[in-house]
Formats: C-alpha cells, structure tokens, sequence
C-alpha cells in the first residue's frame, strides 16, 4: 500500500526556466539510467523477495522514495517548460532555423503533454521497462541496484554541471546525495549477505563442486596469436571470493565444428540445403 501528501521530498525550485534543460531532466525520469528505471526495479524486486522481510521492507520503502524523485523531477520539468513558445511561428519570428528547433524542446512535451513532464528519455523514446532487473536472488538484485545507483549517480552528476541555475542545482545535490546512500545501502546489504566470500558467486547455492573447476578462476585470453592478455587483479592471486586462485592462459578451441545437418523439406530453405 501506497500513501501519498501534497508535499515533495525536497524543494524544486527553477530560477530560471530553460527548456533545453528541460529535455535533460527527462533522461533522469525516463532514462535507462533514470528514476522510473530504479522505482520499478525495487519495486519488483521487493514483491518477488522470499526469506528475511527486512529486505522486502528496505526495498519497498526505497521503491517509494524513488516515486517521490519522480515527482521532484516531473515538477522541475514543467517549471523549466514555463514560458516555452506554443507555437513555431513566435520561435520562426525570430529566427528562421527556429531556434534550433525551439531552443532544444522536445517536441512531445509540447505536442502530447502540454508542457508537463512525461514518461519518456530526453529523446521522447518512452521507458519500456526492459532495464528493470528483479531476479528473485537478493545477492544478485543487490548487485545489480549497485549498478543502478551508480549510473544514476553519474547522470545526476552531468546534469549537475550542465546548468547554472541555483534552484536546479540544489535539487540536484540532494538527488546526488540519495545516490550515495543508496550506492552504501545496497552494498551494505550485500556485506550483510555474506559479501565477497559468502554471497558469491552467486548463487551460492548452487554447489561449486558440480562446475567444470578448470574454468570456474581462468581468465582467458583470445588473442589471434595464442599470446597471454595483459595482467591485472583478474589474472593472479587468490579470486575475490576466496574460494580459488585466479590463472590466465590462452584460449584454444574445445568444442567441435558444428554441423547442423540438412534443411527440412518445406522449411524455406535452398534446394541447397536440403
């Protein structure tokens, strides 16, 4: 269950309306990287959760704070949109490219909202719900909302330097700053889960004895002339989960060329291939 007020999470405050800005801010609502994105995803995530409820609990009440930035954000959309020409000829009036096609509006904030904010990237390109990850394995949810977190953060980030406008400028430090605490939060959860040496790899209930071990810590390296990759962490020493020591070698072909046989009669195919 939901409960709403009349208030925001934090004040939005434009000084200074810009509708190029505007477009921007509808990456954060709507964008892979975007608020709808991360709202949906714990969302989910929290109505498929089995075992401890204190992860549903935290999942849910994060799910409900990323609503509230929607709102935050649609409003500060339509705040930049305030005074944006409503029509071509008042742009074309002056200037004949008009103004870069009305100084950067996205059109469908004229065409089909009326100014207002909508469910869509800075493109217009509706958010369509293929960036929402709920697995049903916690470890693995945490994971991905670390993921999640980071790349809003980044966003966040950009916009942050994309304008000079006092107002949008400290909604932004607050949404930044949610981004650390849920970047903490998730990792936090992860670290609970047994972290590095406990929750992976995951699952970690699948028994690691039933793998083929020769490939489970090889990094591999496919290089044309059977040469070794370059070093790193990732190729020696004990693995992050403590459970196998990192190798490198080049990879060689194992399996066989494939050979998938003859084409069936009325498949479509070639005479050819049949």
């Amino acid at each position: 269950m939901f409960y709403t007020d009349n208030k925001l999470q934090y004040p939005v405050r434009v000084d200074a309306p810009n509708p190029l800005f505007a477009r921007a801010l509808q990456q954060a609502i709507g964008g892979v990287e975007g608020e709808i994105r991360v709202a949906m995803q714990y969302f989910f995530q929290a109505c498929g959760a089995r075992g401890n409820p204190k992860f549903r609990d935290m999942l849910m009440n994060t799910a409900a704070e990323e609503l509230g930035h929607i709102e935050m954000l649609a409003t500060a959309v339509a705040l930049n949109l305030e005074g944006a020409p409503l029509s071509l000829q008042e742009e074309a009036a002056k200037d004949s490219a008009v103004n870069a096609i009305m100084g950067g509006l996205n059109l469908k904030n004229l065409l089909s909202s009326g100014l207002s904010a909508m469910p869509v990237d800075s493109d217009g390109v509706p958010f369509d719900m293929s960036h929402i990850y709920a697995s049903g394995n916690i470890a693995a949810d945490m994971t991905a909302n670390i993921a999640a977190e980071s790349t809003g953060r980044t966003l966040a980030v950009r916009l942050y330097n994309m304008t000079d406008d006092a107002g949008m400028k400290d909604m932004l430090q607050y949404l930044i700053a949610r981004d650390t605490m849920h970047q903490n939060q998730w990792m936090a959860a992860l670290e609970e889960l047994g972290g590095a040496t406990g929750a992976f790899p995951i699952p970690n209930s699948h028994p690691q004895s039933e793998e083929k071990a020769e490939f489970s810590y090889a990094y591999l390296g496919f290089q044309a002339d059977g040469s070794e990759p370059a070093e790193g962490r990732w190729s020696q020493g004990a693995s992050i989960d403590g459970k196998g020591e990192f190798t490198i070698q080049p990879m060689a072909p194992l399996g066989q060329v494939p050979d998938l046989g003859k084409a069936k009669p009325k498949s479509g195919a070639q005479s050819e291939q049949m």
